[in-house]
C-alpha cells in the first residue's frame, strides 16, 4: 500500500509557494498585451460561435487569458491576501465588462442572427458543468503549483470554456434575449466560482503560507462568505442537471415503449414526437383506422415503462385524410393538408431516389453491352472500365466518359482511334477519355479541346 500511495504524493514536484503566488499575481492584470489578447480572443470566440465552428471556439479558449484573475481570486482567499483578492476582483470585473461589450458590439454588427448549436449549448448550464469547472480548476492549480507543468493549462482552458459563455451572453444582449444572456452568464459564473474554489482548496491542502487577518471575526466571516457564494452558485445547477437526467430518462423510456408496444397491424408509424418537458407522446400512423379500444389498450401499457400521468396522442394518417374530406372543421382540414403535403413530399423523395437508382442501373447495363460489343470487334481485349465521370480544371468541370481498355496484345493507333470514336457514338457523348494498356506499354488519349 505504501508503494502505491507514494505515486500520489505531491511534495517532490511542488514548486516554491512564493514563486507560485508571484506567477498567479503576474497573470491577474489586464493591461497592455494581456488586454489586447483578451479583446482578440473575444472576437475569435464570437466568430466561432457565429459560424458554428468548434475549432475556432477551441482556439479562442487557448488564447484567452481569463484564467489569471480567477485563480488570483482563489489564491487570495486561500492565503488571506486581501491585496491580491482586491486586485483579482477588479481585473475580473474589468475583463467581464470588456468581454460583454466587445461580444455585444460584434453580434450587433454581424449579419448572422440565428443561434447556432455552439451558442445554444452554452445557455443551459447544469451540475455537470459544475463538475467540469471544479476538476478543471484542480488540474489547473496543481499544474501551476508543480515544477512539471506540461500542457495542462491549455487543456484546462478548453475544458472549463470561459470565453464561449461570456461571448454567448454578449449575443443575448445584442439580440435582446434575456434567456440566452442569463443562461450563459450563469455558466460563466459557475466556471469562475468553482475554478476559484478548486484553487482555494488546493492551496490550503498544499499548505501555502497564509496571511492571518488581524481580526479573527473577519477571518471567520470571509470563510462563510466563500461558502455562501459556492452554495448559491451550485444549487440551481443541481436542479438543471436533475432536470436533464429526468428528460433523458423520459425519452429513453418513451422510445422503448414505442418500439415494443405501439405496433398496430396494417398500420405504419409515420411520425413520433416526444416532448419530455410537457410529458407528451404524439404518434402519427398511416394505414387502417385504429379503434378507440386499441388506443385505450395501448395507454394501459404505459405504467410498466414508468410513463404514468403522461399524455399519449394517436393521430390517424391515411384514415384521417379520408375522414377529413367530409369534415368541415377548419382545424382538422388544416391538419389534413399538412399531413397530405408531408406524404406528397415523401413520395417525391422516393421517386427521386428511384430515378437515381434507375440511372445507375442503366449506365451499368450500357457499360456491359459496350464491352460485349467491343470484345466481339477486338478479341484481344481482355477487360475494360467504361463509365461516366467528370474532369475539373481552372475553367470549371466537364462531363466525360472514361474508357480504360486492357488487351493481351497491343492495339495499333488506328484501331485506338476507331474504338474511341465508336464509344462516343455508342454512349452518345462528345468526349471520351481513353486509356489503352497491355503487358508492354500504356497509352492515354486526352480529350480534345473544344
Amino acid at each position: 500500500m505504501e508503494n502505491i500511495l507514494k505515486h500520489f504524493r505531491l511534495n517532490g514536484e511542488k514548486e516554491d509557494p512564493e514563486t507560485v503566488i508571484q506567477n498567479i499575481d503576474s497573470g491577474v492584470e489586464f493591461t497592455g498585451t494581456n488586454l489586447w489578447i483578451l479583446v482578440f480572443a473575444i472576437f475569435i470566440a464570437s466568430l466561432g460561435l457565429n459560424v458554428n465552428s468548434t475549432a475556432v471556439v477551441i482556439g479562442a479558449m487557448l488564447v484567452s487569458p481569463l484564467m489569471g484573475p480567477i485563480m488570483g481570486l482563489g489564491m487570495g482567499m486561500a492565503i488571506n491576501d486581501l491585496a491580491l483578492l482586491r486586485k483579482s476582483l477588479y481585473n475580473y470585473a474589468f475583463a467581464l465588462i470588456v468581454g460583454l461589450t466587445t461580444s455585444t458590439i460584434y453580434f450587433t454588427m454581424s449579419p448572422l442572427r440565428d443561434a447556432s448549436s455552439e451558442i445554444l449549448s452554452r445557455t443551459s448550464p447544469n451540475i455537470y458543468d459544475v463538475l467540469i469547472a471544479l476538476f478543471g480548476g484542480f488540474a489547473g492549480i496543481l499544474a501551476v503549483s508543480s515544477k512539471k507543468k506540461a500542457n495542462v493549462i491549455p487543456g484546462v482552458a478548453i475544458a472549463t470554456a470561459l470565453m464561449p459563455p461570456l461571448c454567448t451572453a454578449g449575443y443575448g444582449i445584442a439580440n435582446w434575449n434575456f434567456t440566452y444572456f442569463s443562461g450563459a452568464i450563469y455558466l460563466f459564473v459557475i466556471n469562475t466560482v468553482f475554478i476559484a474554489l478548486a484553487t482555494l482548496v488546493t492551496a490550503r491542502f498544499l499548505k501555502f503560507p497564509s496571511k492571518h487577518l488581524s481580526d479573527e471575526h473577519d477571518e471567520v466571516v470571509s470563510k462563510r462568505v466563500v461558502w455562501v457564494v459556492v452554495i448559491i452558485t451550485i444549487l440551481p445547477s443541481i436542479y438543471f442537471g436533475y432536470d436533464i437526467v429526468q428528460q433523458n430518462r423520459f425519452r429513453q423510456q418513451a422510445n422503448k415503449f414505442i418500439d415494443s408496444e405501439a405496433i398496430f397491424p396494417n398500420d405504419y408509424l409515420l411520425k413520433k414526437n416526444i416532448d419530455a418537458k410537457a410529458k407528451t407522446i404524439q404518434l402519427t400512423y398511416g394505414g387502417d383506422l385504429i379503434s378507440e379500444a386499441e388506443i385505450d389498450a395501448l395507454k394501459r401499457k404505459l405504467p410498466p415503462y414508468g410513463l404514468e400521468n403522461i399524455k399519449l396522442e394517436i393521430q390517424q394518417g391515411f384514415a384521417y385524410l379520408r375522414d377529413s374530406e367530409s369534415n368541415n372543421d377548419t382545424k382538422q382540414d388544416t391538419e389534413a393538408k399538412k399531413l397530405s403535403a408531408a406524404l406528397s413530399e415523401r413520395e417525391t423523395q422516393l421517386q427521386e431516389l428511384k430515378k437515381r437508382v434507375d440511372t445507375i442501373d442503366g449506365q451499368r447495363a450500357l457499360s456491359d453491352q459496350v464491352f460485349a460489343e467491343l470484345k466481339i470487334q477486338y478479341p484481344q481485349v481482355s477487360s475494360a472500365v467504361i463509365q461516366p465521370a467528370a474532369t475539373h480544371d481552372e475553367t470549371g468541370s466537364q462531363n466525360v466518359w472514361i474508357a480504360a481498355v486492357r488487351s493481351k496484345q497491343p492495339i495499333i493507333d488506328a484501331d485506338r482511334k476507331k474504338i474511341e470514336d465508336w464509344i462516343k457514338v455508342r454512349v452518345k457523348t462528345e468526349t471520351v477519355l481513353t486509356s489503352f494498356q497491355n503487358d508492354v506499354s500504356t497509352k492515354v488519349t486526352q480529350p480534345k479541346e473544344k
